[in-house]
């Protein structure tokens, strides 16, 4: 679970809510197609386990970032969506998203001679 405080500076207060590599992606995804059913998060969300879905969730639900709609029906139904909180971030991480698309390839290609 993040610190939360005391921050040194507003970016170490950023990185305490959407620290870790899958609270981003978690985001852009609901950004992107909000609300998204768990299922359907889990197969936007590459490579993420059901357990660290759920974990993250729940971090940023907490945090205020995500809304979680459960629909009494039958069978249950669950949506998740970015709160207005969450698209001040996410329209934060567009230019760190940008800037990632473009040095993707150098990036890699780093990683590749370590």
């Amino acid at each position: 679970m993040p610190a939360h405080g005391p921050y040194t500076c507003g970016l170490d207060a950023a990185l305490d809510i959407v620290g870790g590599k899958w609270k981003s992606l978690i985001l852009w995804a609901l950004s992107d197609r909000s609300p998204l059913r768990f299922g359907e998060l889990r197969r936007e969300v590459v490579g993420i386990t059901e357990k660290m879905l759920i974990q993250q969730l729940r971090q940023l639900e907490a945090d205020g970032l995500v809304h979680r709609e459960v629909y009494r029906e039958v069978p249950p139904r669950v949506e998740y969506s970015v709160t207005e909180f969450g698209r001040t971030l996410t329209k934060a991480l567009a230019p760190l998203g940008d800037w990632g698309e473009r040095h993707m390839e150098r990036i890699a290609n780093r990683h590749e001679t370590i």
